[in-house]
């Protein structure tokens, strides 16, 4: 207890009043806290600014400062500020502007600086008086409509202006940008998101307003941060989405270079955020200088204009992989974040999840809309109702020039307009104002015009006020306007552990085209950028490749199903179909070597696209048949290939001179046709082949004459099926579809019957697939042409014809690879923008039909 010590003086002075110290304190220190709380430290849940940011922006507005606008010194935007709006030290509001204008600190920049802004090296930038500064595009969309009414203003803090208590921002800029600030017994660290992403879930939330944390992931994936990196592991983001409070863990991006010398080094070209590049380069050095991670050679940092690129230079013996994961092990290069979203909603600080956090900026875009609405419809009556005096006083345009020629005063011109014509105050006085050139033929039908203009525009904003779906469709649109003129591509890649969620449930489920080169070169692209064509067009460029390669295997697959890749030395690899890296179609796509270990003298020879390994009915039901170019075959239950491994397994022994040539799924209860290059082809049932481990070799399935013969392709039919043909393309782009009953059943490992007439026009048999009326056949040249067409249009022939030309090509040139497409797609027009295609026409003439059959040479 403080004592009152009451004496002469101080009775003088004024009493004393004794208080409790405890209380006096606690009372201080909260007004203290919720003052820090409230007005420094954390974000407002609807704009996501902090009060500095938001002056700084409000001030450079009021300046004019905008992008179309020359730049201004920063010291008299800071003066400014200061001075009208944020009474504290020039250096807090000079930080706050700096840090808008580095692209390293903010996802999306909201000031453009010009000089000296830092670097990522922690460098400080130049004093406020050397650089200058003007608003971003971005910044002022935050700002559009602060005219029309659309939030509160307060005073300032000497009661001498009104400044905006939060900004009316078409930006969701929490979750854009994000924020992070150290409060009084509270702090919030928000992650930067990526904007179109943003738009998308707020999208999905305003069609439904139900929509799980879970469906609103598949559209906001995961944090995006301004200098990239990767999202190492799913959980503690989803946590975070889920509750508000989680952990992310980044990693810097690394690449591996081979030297002309053969020496390997690593190349850092992404950092994790806020990270300190020459901190990190310092840490780097000394690791090694402390033999903590050995293997290094030396450490340089060449980054220059065109990006970030810290060297790291190998030992000979040195293995990368190992030398990275010490790297993200010992030093910065691996980052965690710890997610804490406590904003501020009506002054009070919560912690709130992504759902809340999107529910709040749509609730303000609705009050923003529904404000500015308000505010427009009553600046448009107040126009109207002028509008309407005028068309008055045109009506009765002579008396109305009398009575004002005869007044002797405007205020006695006024009262006799306002009785004589029954106008109210307003109306007359914007009468007596009017300029006598409006009076003129053309500006009174104008002025009608005019009013009739804004008697829609009124019936328009009361129909906007009177239906909420209106306004959340004028959100949404205003939304995509956003994200059109903003959004860019997703920067932090996202990396998931194998304990974690399944990742197919935030990808997107689509049909893709898969294309493998000559050279191992992979890639998927969206089935629809294959357009249809007619039978003996000349095609469009499938991919561009090297001289020496071209596309050797095409396939289309859904993006969650997962692909067996067989290889011509018997081994069998998976991948999921999502985990393929997307490229254009012209790409050339990624080595396949660097999605999954094939040593370098293997190539991939077969695909089989599976929808589930864990469905355990399917895979016990199911078996993979193999064969290899010498006719061997082989049949292996699919159960046995449902334990996915990195390094992969042995799917079947292939004897030395042999090669795995194809891989098929069956329900045990198929009929086999194998057909080797010389033009013949061997029909026999399934169950012939008895079902064998992974490891054995297998039986002879088709009888190949010489060397120089082989293989060339198996298809397995289900013996219900009466609705598949067999197609057969021989090298010289000759084809056609024959019944399968014309090849009569033999016993397996027999010569087999003719299926296509070999010439020298035609060239030998490349290819045999079943197909129904309703596929389309996808074909690809060595020279990378590729066509597609509908089977439907290639007709049926008799096994020994030599068929009909199904493409074009150079003399050079031969097919590479022939594909089915399942799905039946709609036909486009073949010369869309855009498209690029080969030289030469569209259709070409047919070859003869068929040519008279000869002589079967059977088993």
């Amino acid at each position: 207890m403080i004592e009152n010590t009451d004496n002469q003086d101080n009775q003088k002075e004024g009493r004393i009043v004794q208080v409790n110290i405890e209380e006096q304190m606690k009372t201080a220190y909260i007004d203290y806290s919720m003052s820090v709380i409230v007005g420094r430290a954390l974000p407002d849940v609807r704009d996501g600014f902090k009060p500095v940011h938001r002056r700084v922006l409000f001030g450079m507005n009021e300046l004019g400062n905008t992008h179309n606008k020359p730049y201004k010194k920063s010291a008299r935007v800071v003066g400014d500020v200061m001075g009208k709006y944020h009474p504290h030290g020039d250096a807090s509001v000079y930080d706050t502007m700096v840090r808008m204008a580095q692209p390293w600190s903010l996802r999306y920049m909201l000031i453009d600086g010009q000089g000296n802004f830092g670097s990522i090296d922690g460098d400080m930038p130049a004093a406020m008086r050397y650089t200058e500064v003007r608003l971003q595009k971005i910044a002022e969309a935050m700002l559009e409509d602060l005219d029309k009414e659309t939030v509160d203003f307060s005073l300032n803090f000497d009661d001498t202006l009104e400044e905006p208590v939060v900004l009316p921002t078409r930006i969701p800029n929490l979750l854009a940008n994000g924020a992070s600030g150290i409060a009084v017994g509270m702090a919030t660290n928000i992650m930067p998101h990526n904007l179109s992403e943003l738009v998308d879930g707020l999208h999905a939330l305003i069609d439904n307003k139900d929509i799980t944390i879970d469906e609103l992931i598949k559209h906001v994936k995961a944090p995006d941060f301004p200098t990239g990196g990767i999202i190492y592991g799913f959980e503690g983001v989803k946590q975070g989405f889920e509750t508000g409070r989680g952990r992310v863990v980044v990693r810097g991006k690394i690449n591996s270079e081979t030297t002309k010398s053969g020496k390997e080094r690593l190349i850092i070209y992404e950092l994790p955020y806020q990270i300190n590049k020459a901190v990190l380069h310092q840490k780097i050095a000394q690791l090694v200088n402390d033999k903590v991670i050995e293997g290094i050679s030396d450490v340089r940092d060449e980054s220059d204009r065109d990006g970030m690129r810290l060297v790291i230079d190998l030992k000979r013996e040195a293995i990368p992989n190992v030398i990275i994961n010490q790297l993200y092990k010992y030093s910065e290069l691996q980052t965690s974040y710890g997610i804490n979203n406590v904003v501020l909603v009506k002054g009070r600080p919560r912690v709130m999840n992504l759902k809340e956090l999107l529910q709040e900026f749509v609730e303000f875009r609705h009050e923003v809309v529904t404000r500015r609405t308000q505010y427009e419809l009553r600046e448009a009556e107040k126009k109207a109702h002028i509008l309407a005096g005028y068309l008055i006083a045109l009506d009765h345009l002579d008396e109305v020039i009398a009575l004002i020629r005869n007044s002797a005063t405007p205020e006695i011109a006024r009262e006799g307009l306002m009785t004589s014509f029954g106008l109210t105050e307003i109306q007359s006085k914007a009468i007596l104002e009017l300029r006598l050139q409006r009076l003129t033929g053309m500006e009174r039908d104008k002025i009608r015009e005019e009013y009739e203009d804004i008697m829609k525009l009124i019936a328009r904003l009361k129909e906007i006020l009177g239906d909420e779906g209106l306004r959340m469709q004028i959100i949404k649109d205003e939304l995509e306007d956003v994200k059109k003129k903003f959004g860019d591509e997703r920067r932090t890649e996202i990396q998931y552990l194998a304990a974690e969620m399944r990742i197919e449930d935030i990808i997107a489920e689509e049909d893709v085209v898969i294309t493998i080169s000559h050279l191992g070169y992979i890639k998927r692209t969206s089935a629809y950028d294959y357009r249809q064509q007619k039978r003996g067009g000349r095609g469009a460029i499938g991919g561009k490749t090297r001289d020496e390669d071209y596309i050797e295997h095409l396939f289309v697959a859904s993006t969650h199903h997962t692909m067996l890749f067989f290889t011509e030395k018997g081994r069998c690899y998976w991948l999921k179909v999502y985990e393929i890296p997307e490229g254009e179609k012209q790409s050339k796509g990624r080595a396949i070597q660097n999605l999954i270990t094939i040593p370098s003298d293997d190539k991939i020879r077969a695909i089989i696209d599976i929808k589930d390994l864990n469905d355990k009915d399917f895979i016990n039901s199911h078996y993979i048949v193999l064969c290899t170019r010498n006719g061997i075959i082989k049949k292996t239950l699919l159960e046995e290939f449902s334990r996915p491994r990195q390094n992969g397994v042995n799917a079947i022994t292939v004897n030395e001179g042999d090669q795995l040539l194809e891989a098929k799924l069956t329900n045990g209860n198929s009929e086999i046709m194998m057909a080797i290059r010389s033009g013949r082809a061997i029909r026999f049932p399934e169950n012939t082949v008895r079902d064998t481990g992974r490891g054995a070799i297998g039986v002879r399935g088709i009888e190949v004459d010489n060397e120089k013969d082989e293989v060339v392709g198996m298809i397995c039919v289900d013996k219900e099926d009466k609705t598949r043909t067999v197609l057969v393309v021989s090298e010289k782009g000759f084809g056609k579809r024959t019944d399968i009953e014309e090849y009569r059943i033999t016993n397996r490992g027999g010569k087999g019957v003719k299926t296509i007439s070999i010439t020298e026009k035609t060239g030998p048999l490349i290819a045999i697939l079943d197909v129904t009326e309703t596929n389309d056949l996808m074909i690809t040249c060595k020279s990378g042409i590729t066509i597609r067409m509908a089977v439907g249009d290639i007709r049926e022939a008799g096994r020994a014809t030599q068929g009909v030309r199904l493409i074009r090509m150079d003399d050079s040139d031969e097919i590479a690879a022939v594909a089915r497409l399942d799905e039946e797609e709609e036909e486009t027009e073949l010369n869309e923008a855009g498209e690029e295609t080969a030289e030469g026409e569209g259709n070409g003439g047919e070859a003869p039909e068929a040519t008279s059959p000869e002589t079967d040479t059977e088993a």
